[in-house]
Formats: structure tokens, sequence, C-alpha cells
């Protein structure tokens, strides 16, 4: 292990958080990167067509820098700052430029060819070779074959890309932090849940809004922070209010010195450059290069096929809500406009379920919940957590450290908990990330994997914990099941352990597998008792919960298709500098996939960070792809019996030992039926969402 004085040269190591500064970043990256130079060099000088002598020889190349850099990325996430940001946008470049190097490499692509070709490669297994196959692919999608100009262009695409991709990201930071409706009146706040006057008012509070500030008497600060602007559009009776947060919401970062709109051109004019650079028609062909997708048509075909049976069902949503506020309201020129929908489903729900999220939150402690998700990993998984804060540090107060054992007591990986917003310096969404891969070495020496969990939960108020809505407890289920797939895995080699090297759309299987448990009575009751009293959730806000399950489920499927179908439109059918504009290109997907259109002003592709800021473009329709195969998984446990301890335990194990364990070293389809015996159907899906009566096949 690295012993160093700057904290991000100790790779293989957890960071040491407590002491990392920005003024590391530079000097820390620069090595690195001379050393990885010289490394690369060297190696490129002795590469043999062997795994040894290839993917081995470069894993000590690229180690030191994907530790160093990747802590530096996550801090940008966590504990953003200015002079962060300075340090992040000194070294990228380089970074970028490097990578390109490697990437590009014709030694290390010619070895890798050599091996293919060699006898060598029967004896691999089938991970090593997934591993092999997957590297000359990226060599030739980072340009290996590109000479003279067009190498240099290519460079040159995708330096500036990551360029503007951070700034994407840092504008949407900014003007998300920027706004805030600050309220005085109390007749302003009427209807607005106990909890989100508080933590509103706790922000005016920190914010220097008044000199004291009180959940009952104000003044209360409004945000377009998710924990916040949520509840607001779900809660305030005043209609006004709702349209000046929600206009303020979906134009973010699309004006002024935050502005995303040029760099959302610039960013669509690269990508398309760079697929034709490197041969593909548009930035989906390129995208899907490496994907499950066999091509932009299999896509166009589940989301069409879903878009038919969702759509009806969506406008009968939007009907229902607009006899209701009509019924409520006595004026049948009552229009429902876009900052109306989230109120009066809100209502709807209330009066068709008799129950809310405000009446769900007092039995979601964040710590209770958390224990019930342990333990339901434990059922599942034959695996146990346990608090470890004493062995690391952590970026930030509120962050916790746990161990993952097997159920022979047996370390097997950690994790950190970033659990609760913080808008001044963390960006919104909720997301996992790598700190260390798992790595088993020639000497036998193991690396275990340690996962970041990071949400945007609500936080606690005074001495109140943390009260999670059930969306909330759905995303640290969610994220919770990419972690599983990072800790769990078994493979040995780290390009291939937990999340390496699955197909983008089939990663969501695992995260979006776990959200069915919060549907599952057992489940549900063991991770649910009131804060104050202790008593549990009662049997018939369980029944509620569930019968909501599918409420708005057409509204809620067709905004996912539009989002994928937009994003798959901007990146195969676009035209930069064509006769369509980005936002005639909204309109136009628009139309076919929304029932209620959008604004003339409408900007939401400026906060649309998934594909312009993440690795979605040409990519979000993955989370419906997955979605197939992630219900279709959690139907094996159904068909098993929920309540059959034995069997659970028995499904839950294959469960593990396949989707978990097997992560990027065998094709995912193929894992799939390792683990279900057959192929994927959309049919689970149909009857979660209850959509099944409209009837769609796969």
């Amino acid at each position: 292990m690295a012993n160093t004085d700057n904290p991000l040269l100790a790779h293989g190591d957890l960071p040491r958080f407590d002491e990392i500064t920005p003024n590391d970043v530079e000097p820390a990256i620069r090595q690195v990167l001379a050393r990885g130079e010289s490394d690369l060099a060297a190696a490129e000088s002795a590469l043999e067509p062997s795994w040894t002598g290839t993917i081995e020889a470069l894993r000590s190349v690229t180690e030191p820098l994907a530790f160093a850099w990747g802590t530096v990325n996550h801090l940008m996430g966590v504990q953003n700052s200015p002079e962060l940001r300075e340090a992040h946008q000194a070294v990228q470049p380089d970074v970028v430029a490097f990578s390109l190097r490697l990437g590009q490499s014709r030694p290390v692509y010619e070895a890798l060819n050599r091996l293919r070709a060699s006898d060598d490669w029967d004896r691999l297994d089938e991970a090593q070779r997934r591993i092999a196959e997957a590297s000359l692919l990226q060599a030739e999608l980072a340009g290996v074959a590109l000479d003279g100009a067009e190498k240099d262009r290519f460079v040159a695409i995708q330096t500036e890309l990551a360029e503007i991709g951070t700034q994407f990201s840092n504008h949407l930071l900014d003007a998300t932090k920027a706004f805030a409706l600050v309220l005085t009146s109390p007749s302003d706040v009427e209807g607005l849940p106990n909890s989100l006057r508080e933590a509103a008012a706790a922000q005016a509070q920190t914010a220097g809004d008044a000199e004291a500030c009180t959940a009952e008497g104000g003044p209360w600060r409004m945000t377009l922070d998710a924990p916040v602007f949520i509840p607001f559009m779900e809660h305030c009776r005043n209609r006004e209010l709702r349209e000046q947060l929600y206009r303020a919401f979906i134009t973010r970062a699309s004006s002024g010195a935050f502005d995303n709109t040029p760099l959302i051109d610039r960013i669509l004019e690269l990508r398309y450059e760079k697929g034709r650079l490197l041969g593909y028609a548009t930035p989906a062909d390129l995208s899907l290069a490496s994907k499950m997708a066999a091509d932009v048509a299999a896509v166009d075909a589940l989301s069409l096929r879903l878009h038919e049976v969702a759509r009806p069902h969506a406008q009968r949503d939007l009907d229902e809500l607009q006899a209701y506020a009509h019924a409520e309201t006595g004026d049948t020129t009552y229009t429902i406009r876009h900052w109306d929908v989230a109120f009066w489903a809100e209502r709807y729900r209330e009066a068709r379920f008799a129950f809310n999220d405000e009446m769900l939150r007092p039995y979601f402690s964040f710590d209770r919940v958390l224990t019930g998700m342990f333990e339901l990993a434990e059922r599942l998984f034959g695996i146990n957590i346990t608090a470890a804060d004493d062995d690391t540090t952590v970026w930030h107060p509120d962050v916790r450290f746990f161990h993952v054992t097997d159920s022979n007591g047996e370390q097997i990986s950690s994790f950190y908990l970033d659990p609760f917003s913080r808008p001044a310096d963390k960006r919104g969404g909720a997301w996992m990330g790598e700190c260390l891969n798992r790595t088993e070495r020639p000497d036998g020496r193991i690396t275990r994997p340690v996962a970041y969990l990071v949400c945007n939960q609500t936080p606690p108020v005074g001495n109140k914990p943390s009260l999670m809505t059930f969306d909330e407890v759905r995303t640290l289920f969610h994220e919770f099941g990419h972690g599983l797939q990072h800790m769990l895995t078994t493979v040995r080699y780290p390009e291939a352990a937990g999340i390496n090297n699955v197909e983008w759309d089939a990663i969501e299987l695992p995260s979006q597998f776990m959200e069915n448990w919060c549907y599952h009575q057992a489940t549900l009751r063991g991770l649910s008792n009131h804060y104050e009293t202790g008593e549990p959730l009662p049997d018939e806000l369980f029944d509620k919960i569930l019968a909501a399950r599918t409420y708005r489920a057409g509204s809620q499927t067709l905004r996912q298709l539009y989002f994928g179908m937009l994003d798959m439109e901007l990146h195969h059918r676009y035209q930069p500098a064509g006769a369509d504009t980005v936002l005639d290109i909204v309109e136009r997907v628009a139309r076919d996939a929304t029932i209620l259109r959008p604004l003339p002003e409408d900007r939401f592709l400026c906060g649309f960070q998934h594909i312009f800021a993440g690795g979605y473009a040409a990519g979000y329709y993955s989370y419906k792809w997955a979605e197939v195969l992630s219900s279709d998984a959690f139907s094996a446990f159904e068909e098993a019996g929920l309540d059959d301890p034995s069997a659970i335990a028995e499904t839950g194990r294959r469960f593990r030992d396949t989707v978990l364990a097997l992560g990027g070293g065998r094709d995912p389809m193929t894992v799939f039926h390792d683990f279900r015996g057959r192929e994927p159907s959309t049919d689970a899906l149909l009857r979660h969402c209850g959509l099944a009566d409209a009837g769609c096949s796969h």
C-alpha cells in the first residue's frame, strides 16, 4: 500500500477524507499522470499476447489514477466548492488526454488482437475473454484506428466534451442553489405539511432570512431542491405560488451566468462529429455498440410497445384529475395546468386511498428503514451489515460507514452512505459510486470492494430524526441494489467485478429489483415503526400503499418513455446545424409522448443531467429495458412464495450467485437466463404497474 503525505496518492487504501483538500488535487493528479505516462511507455515496450502480459500489465498503470481521480470526482458530487472546481478544471484536460493516450495505444490493441488469435485464448476463462473483447471494443471506440488530423480532432472532441459536461453539472448545481422563494405570510404555507415547514424554516435560518425562523411563524425558504420542491408542489394551496416555483424549476440553468442552452447544442454537435469519426452514423449507433440492445430499432420497438400500453392509461389519469378538480372546486371551467398536476394528484390519492406521504413519514425514520433493509439483505443473500464508523474518516458528519460480512463472518466488502440533502455543496439525485473494486492479485492478496451510496433525502430537523417519504425509501433501496452488485461480486478481476463491464442497459436490474421489496408486507413492516410510539405500520396503511402502487402508473410510465424517446431522438435523428432546433425536437417528441404538452418556455433539457453530464446519452431507455428484467426477476420470488422463508432464501442465494456475483464477467442475457431459466418477459412489469390489462409481449 502506498504511504504518502498527499492523501490522493494512497491508492489501495480507503481515502483519507479528513486530510484531502483542493490543494492536494493538482499535485497528486500531475504526479500520477507523469508516472502513468512512463509506466505506459515501459509496458508498451514489453507487452506480450497473454493475460498477464496485457491486462494485468496495464492494471498497474491505471490503478493510481483511477483511485485519485475517482476520489476527486466523488468529492465534486458531495462536497463541491469553488476551490475544488478550480483544481478539477486545471487537470481535467490532462486526465482526458492520458485516458485517450491509453485507449488509442496501438501496441496494446495489437497485443490484445494477438492474444485473441493465440492458443492461449481458449485457456482464458469466460470473464477474461469478455474483458479482453471489451478492451478491444473500447480501444476502437477510443479512436485507436485514427491517424493524423482525425486523431487530433478526436482528442480535442473528447477533451471538450469532458469540460462541457463538468460545466453543465456545475451550472445546474449553481442555478438550483441560486433560486429561493421566501414566504413570510402564514396564509402562503397553508396546507403544507409540518415537515416541509420545519425544513423550509431551517433553511431560512441558515440563509439568514430572519433572526429567528420557526415552522409556525416563518419565514419559510422554498427551494428547487427535491425534498422541498416535490412536497411544495403536492401540497401548496396557493396556485400562483405553485406556478412560480414550477416555472423556476423547468427553466433552471437556461439563462444568465448558468445557461446550459449553448452547452447542449455544442455537446450534441461534438457527439455527432465523434460518431462519424469512428464510423458510426449517429451517437446512438455508437452508444449501442456496447449495450445489450442490438440497435436503435430494438430500442424503438420496446418503447413503442410500452407507449401503446401506457398512453391510454395516462390520458385516463389526467381525465380523472380534471374531473376531480372540477368536483372539488365547483368550477367546471377550471383547467389543470402543469403546476396543478402534483397538487391534484395528491388530493385525489388522499381521497381515493385515504392516506398521504405525511401520514407515512412518522413510520419511516431513517435508522429504522436502514435496519430493516439490512435485515432483508441478510434473509435474501446470507450477509450481515454492521456499522463501522470508527474504521475510517468521512467527508461530512452525516456520512456513515458499514462493513458487509458473509454468513461465516468473513468480511467481503464495505460502503459509505451519505443519505441527506445538502443543496449548498451536494448535487441532486441519488447514485452509487465505486471507491475500491474487488481485485484478486497474483500474490493472493484481495482488495475488497467499497461503494459510495449517495441519496438526497429529507434531513433531520431539530430533535426529529430524518422522516422519509415512501419515495425516499424506494430510492434508498434502489441505490442499495446497485451497491449490492458492486459489493457481492465474486469476479476476480476489477475490469469485470461488480458493475464494471456490465452492459449499460442491464445496470439497473439489481437496483430496480430491490425496489419491489418495498411493496412486500413483511419487509415493509420490518423497516417501519412510529418514531415516537414504536407502533408498527398498521395493516390498513400497508393495504393503501399496495393499492396505490399502480396509481397513475400510465402517467409515470409515459413520463419515463418520453425522456427515453427524446434522448434517442436527439442522439439519432437530430441534425446539428440543421433546420430543426433542439426545442423543435422536444416539441415533436412531446406531441406523441406526453398528454399535457410542455410549456413553450420549458427548458427541462437544461437540467437533464443524465444525458448531458452523466452516462445515459442514447441510453436513457435503459431504465425501462432493465425494468423488464428486474420485474421478471422479482416474479421468481413471487412464484417461490414470498412468505416462505426457505424458498426466499434459496431463490435469493441463486440471485446472489448469478446477477449479483457474476457482474461483467458474463453476458447479461446469459446471467438472466442462469437465474430465471428462460428469456425475459414484459408480463411481470405490466402486472406490477397495473397495465397488464392492455396486453403486451416482449
